[in-house]
């Protein structure tokens, strides 16, 4: 080895020392018990602090329907934590630890990272505390489905290795700064990992601690992505060539005090395009709670457009 490829060896060791003890003394394990009748079985993951009152960020998934949440901390000591709130949505969750004083990461901005530079994720995965790998960002923009069916976006693709137990763990640039929460990994594969992009992080965090959820507008409608004739695409010159089959209307629901029909392909909100399902759960945003708005629907061959006033997800999702 010559000594420039020692050089920057040593650099990138040094970089990524540096970013682990900076962000080490942060990263905590997460343990569920779950009650009997939900599967009997406990669970294992990561999580950090992001305050130092003892809130601490994770997955939903990992903590979702446990009656019991411990957590341990880098230092030895295990404590028991009460859930804030969750969002498994973007599979988000905040609980606090019984314990003050601990020392906090601060979300960074997910939009200033590039396509290869390098990350390191820490976690405890199959029960190994403080786990480092390290990688590069290897794309960005991604959407992953959650557990909740939701399509998320804005997801972080690394290959910084990931196992079952790191989900909850922080994905950090060479400064130590969180921009990433680990969220997944596609079975069977290598090198294919994501995490939920730190600017979604910071905007579900700040709404659990004051809401305990993340409120959602809903109109009641299960639908199906659906395509559109081709003479009705181009008779009525619309933008997509697919919508959103309208197959059931919820009982006492927005949809179901409007004048929307089963059977109506919904191609527009407020005049925003809808190509599918997807596009229309991006556009029930909590801005339209209780604000009456306008759908366009093709109903076999016509063109209408319809009112609805969205309510608040009972979900919250």
């Amino acid at each position: 080895m010559d000594t420039l490829e020692s050089d920057l060896l040593d650099a990138y060791s040094q970089a990524v020392v540096r970013a682990v003890e900076l962000v080490g003394p942060s990263v905590v394990t997460i343990e569920t018990g779950r009650d009997a009748t939900r599967r009997g079985l406990g669970g294992q993951g990561s999580g950090f602090v992001v305050a130092p009152d003892g809130l601490i960020l994770t997955n939903s998934h990992v903590v979702h329907k446990a009656h019991s949440i411990h957590v341990s901390l880098p230092d030895g000591r295990r404590l028991p934590a009460e859930m804030i709130g969750e969002d498994p949505d973007t599979d988000l969750a905040v609980v606090r630890a019984t314990e003050s004083g601990l020392a906090a990461l601060k979300l960074g901005d997910s939009q200033a990272i590039k396509v290869g530079q390098l990350v390191v994720a820490i976690g405890n995965p199959l029960g190994f505390s403080a786990t480092v790998t390290t990688g590069v960002v290897s794309a960005l923009g991604r959407s992953l489905r959650s557990r909740s069916g939701r399509l998320m976006d804005d997801i972080i693709q690394t290959d910084a290795a990931l196992n079952p137990g790191n989900s909850g763990g922080p994905l950090v640039n060479s400064r130590g700064e969180v921009i990433g929460v680990n969220t997944a990994v596609i079975s069977g594969t290598q090198g294919l990992c994501f995490a939920i992009a730190a600017n979604t992080a910071q905007f579900v965090v700040g709404r659990l601690i004051r809401d305990g959820c993340i409120r959602r507008s809903y109109m009641g409608v299960a639908g199906q992505n659906t395509p559109i004739a081709r003479q009705l695409v181009r008779f009525y010159n619309l933008a997509v060539p697919s919508g959103v089959l309208v197959a059931t209307i919820e009982p006492n629901s927005p949809a179901a005090k409007s004048l929307l029909r089963e059977g109506d392909i919904i191609v527009a909100l407020d005049g925003h395009d809808v190509a599918g399902i997807d596009q229309l759960h991006r556009l029930l945003t909590e801005e339209r709670i209780g604000k009456e708005a306008t759908l366009t629907v093709i109903r076999r061959t016509e063109k209408l457009e319809i009112r609805v006033t969205p309510g608040e997800s009972p979900k919250g999702s």
